[in-house]
């Protein structure tokens, strides 16, 4: 069957890395989290401040529930902080917040991939839901159409996980620029919110390679029914 057929050892690797990824975010964050970064400010006043200084006042920042559930959304373009983040006043309130209000500034500016990626959603969205289903029924029972279907619909969402990675890094680079002016953060504490950023950045690498071996699996196996 496809979870246990030979190509589920391409998994293997990327799935390691992936798990190294989530808990170098998880170890820099709590790290960071108990060191006060040296404004004094907490998250939101970092990115009201950043907002502002780039003329964006009409960009609301909002706290929401959870832990790391910090984005922006494009369509609303409001900046929501984890309640941590969003009244915290550590370093990784400060990295974490500034990389948000990094996605607002790329919507200012009309980033190219951002608008790209919001642009694709719906489709990848859609794609990562019924691209698995179709391609196993399509297996089962012998229905190279669905199988077809089911690599175009995952290679949608595939677009989506590559073009977020410039999205990211991207957002990263504009925080510490925004972060390294000698107001919002010391010198000193700009290792620290990078090695946070660091990590949030490896997360996005592991999922879009998972996604790259998950759509090679699919390629493989649609092959061998040839």
């Amino acid at each position: 069957m496809f979870w246990y057929d030979p190509t589920f050892v391409l998994i293997i690797p990327v799935f390691i890395l992936a798990l190294y990824a989530q808990n170098k975010v998880q170890s820099n964050y709590k790290r960071f989290q108990k060191i006060a970064n040296g404004s004094g400010m907490s998250g939101k006043e970092i990115a009201r401040f950043i907002l502002q200084r780039n003329g964006l006042y009409d960009v609301p920042v909002k706290p929401v529930s959870g832990e790391l559930t910090d984005h922006y959304d494009p369509k609303s373009r409001e900046v929501h902080l984890s309640e941590e983040i969003f009244y915290g006043r550590s370093i990784s309130s400060a990295g974490i917040a500034a990389h948000e209000v990094g996605h607002a500034l790329q919507h200012a500016s009309s980033y190219l991939p951002l608008t790209v990626r919001s642009g694709i959603f719906p489709i990848a969205n859609i794609g990562s839901t019924m691209a698995f289903p179709l391609f196993i029924i399509g297996m089962l029972l012998r229905t190279p159409l669905l199988m077809d279907l089911g690599i175009y619909f995952f290679a949608g969402a595939l677009v989506f996980h590559v073009v977020t990675l410039p999205v990211e890094f991207n957002a990263s680079r504009r925080a510490l620029a925004q972060l390294g002016d000698g107001i919002l953060m010391q010198p000193e504490d700009m290792k620290g919110a990078k090695a946070v950023l660091d990590a949030a950045a490896l997360t996005y690498v592991a999922s879009t390679l998972m996604a790259l071996v998950q759509f090679l699996r699919l390629l493989i196996l649609r092959g061998s029914r040839n």
